[in-house]
């Protein structure tokens, strides 16, 4: 059976995050992966007798997609960081994107940061809609709920409280929040854009 491989990031110290709550964070990362790999394992031992195995079945294939989400976002999320942050250039073709769906970059990162802010567990996301040739914020829930289906992810930011805890307390994550977007590498997210 093919298996999934964890990543290794080249993130160096961050501005307002600490490397505590990096190392915990991708602890998280490599459950993630190692649970996605279960989890397919598992559906693999058990699909030899699917009418027998039905129910045990449905609660893993319900289960891969949380875990295989969580595995991906968490890529997107941390390929995204950097110590050495870069700007999104003006001549950018993401930035140019996002001043014609919102009208300027900041009025987007505003939005983007107040969606970010939505109680609860989960993530802020930039997608592109490839049907519509478009860019879409959306607020997902734990993992996987409320994926925009057929959209290419751009950028992801990790809201669940182990992504800022070690740093942050709840009632502050507005701070995590700024921190996130000082550490950006804008040109990975804009490699992410131009791979659509």
């Amino acid at each position: 059976m093919q298996t999934f491989t964890q990543k290794t990031f080249n993130i160096s110290a961050l501005k307002g995050i600490s490397t505590k709550n990096i190392e915990e964070h991708l602890k998280l990362y490599t459950g993630y992966v190692n649970q996605a790999n279960l989890v397919l394992s598992k559906i693999e031992e058990l699909s030899g007798d699917p009418e027998n195995n039905m129910g045990v079945l449905s609660g893993l294939q319900k289960r891969f997609g949380f875990e295989y989400n969580g595995m991906r976002n968490h890529e997107v999320y941390f390929d995204s960081l950097s110590g050495n942050a870069s700007i999104l250039s003006e001549n950018s073709k993401l930035k140019k994107s996002i001043t014609a769906e919102w009208g300027s970059f900041e009025k987007w990162l505003g939005l983007f940061k107040a969606i970010a802010t939505t109680r609860g567990i989960g993530w802020a996301m930039l997608y592109f809609d490839r049907k519509e040739n478009r860019l879409l914020n959306a607020w997902v829930d734990e993992q996987h709920l409320g994926q925009l289906q057929d959209c290419t992810l751009i950028l992801a930011l990790d809201m669940w409280e182990h992504a800022y805890l070690f740093d942050y307390v709840p009632a502050d994550k507005k701070k995590y929040i700024e921190a996130f977007f000082e550490n950006l590498n804008w040109e990975t997210i804009e490699e992410n854009f131009k791979k659509i």
